[in-house]
């Protein structure tokens, strides 16, 4: 089965990410957050599928969220301007992101994807 995976190219932990499901013998399929952040019907999906809060899914270390100072203020949105904010600047999405169609990850830690993605 291919797995979708959103991330960024250049980043060392997408990088680490790729080699480990590709050493797993996982065909991965990489969707460039930076090129084009998923539609807001596509983040809700994984947000659902995923079994996390939708905060899980803000990359809280990016430039882009400490620019926008959106610590304080993602906490207090609704639930859909969250998916929106995302979905308008894929910098904003914590990546990877890694979607069989059934499950789905956010961020990368060995231990979880040996839970999650091995065969």
């Amino acid at each position: 089965m291919k797995l979708k995976m959103y991330g960024y190219p250049k980043c060392g932990t997408c990088r680490d990410a790729l080699k480990w499901l590709q050493g797993k013998g996982h065909d991965v399929d990489m969707h460039d957050l930076f090129e084009q952040a998923p539609p807001v019907s596509v983040l809700q999906d994984l947000v659902e599928r995923s079994g996390l809060d939708v905060q899980k899914f803000f990359n809280t270390s990016g430039e882009v969220y400490k620019e926008m100072q959106l610590k304080d203020k993602v906490k207090q949105m609704p639930f859909d301007e969250k998916l929106a904010l995302l979905a308008s600047n894929g910098r904003l999405i914590k990546r990877p992101i890694v979607d069989d169609g059934t499950k789905v990850t956010v961020g990368f830690k060995a231990a979880d994807y040996e839970n999650v993605w091995s065969r």
